[in-house]
């Protein structure tokens, strides 16, 4: 089994499980990361959906809005993800007759896993949340548009081939230095991470600032699958804050 279908599968069961509580950090000397011109911070996917009260909520997903609007005004250069489904997109159970959420089925691209409708396009549900505040944020990445095609990561789609166009922007923009932060840490966020890393940049999660589902040890496979593939780990207080 290979990463991206572990991850799917892990995907399948219900978001709705509580984290674990996560035990203490190991203490440690405190990063001293200043974010320049070639560094940009991504947030990912800070919508209503995946908050409380939303259709696939992220258990404490609220909490990361005020570590992200702490450390955002550190970076000159911000990029906002955005699940942005159609009606009767692939991924949604009500596309398919007779399956449930949260199934897996076989699709052209592969092995999709199944959720409630979600994030569907112009609905509050879809909306990043009220109280995210970064004015400077230079580009929203609309992801999932496509009716037949999934998207977790923001740099290319659930079939693999798919790009959304953030690595050329990236590029174009100078940029070297990726950090990363939003919901869901095992999922949009290690997909995110993951392809940024394939893409050569220099790629950071920043821990505090993200919420995980943690379904049957999910996240700390995640993380040990972002080590392995060079992704650091971080804590918001290891950023500079201007």
């Amino acid at each position: 089994m290979n990463r991206r279908t572990a991850l799917t599968l892990l995907a399948g069961m219900s978001i709705a499980v509580r984290t674990r509580a996560t035990p203490p950090l190991p203490s440690r000397a405190v990063l001293r990361i200043r974010p320049d011109a070639a560094s940009v911070l991504i947030v990912v996917d800070v919508q209503n959906c995946f908050i409380a009260g939303g259709t696939l909520a992220v258990p404490h997903g609220e909490d990361v809005v005020p570590v992200i609007n702490r450390i955002a005004p550190a970076f000159a250069n911000v990029v906002l993800t955005q699940d942005w489904h159609p009606r009767a997109h692939v991924s949604f159970a009500s596309s398919h007759p007779g399956h449930k959420p949260f199934e897996t089925i076989e699709v052209v691209y592969g092995r999709q896993t199944l959720w409630p409708d979600h994030c569907v396009q112009g609905t509050n549900d879809a909306a990043l949340d009220r109280d995210l505040e970064i004015p400077q944020a230079e580009l929203i990445v609309r992801k999932g548009f496509d009716r037949a095609v999934d998207s977790y990561s923001a740099f290319r789609e659930a079939d693999r081939t798919t790009p959304t166009g953030l690595q050329g922007y990236l590029t174009e923009r100078g940029i070297r230095r990726v950090f990363i932060c939003g919901l869901a840490t095992d999922f949009c966020v290690a997909w995110t991470a993951l392809d940024s890393r394939a893409a050569g940049f220099e790629t950071y999660v920043i821990e505090d600032a993200c919420r995980g589902i943690d379904l049957k040890g999910s996240l700390a496979a995640a993380w040990q699958e972002m080590t392995q593939r060079g992704v650091r780990r971080i804590q918001s207080g290891d950023i500079e804050l201007a």
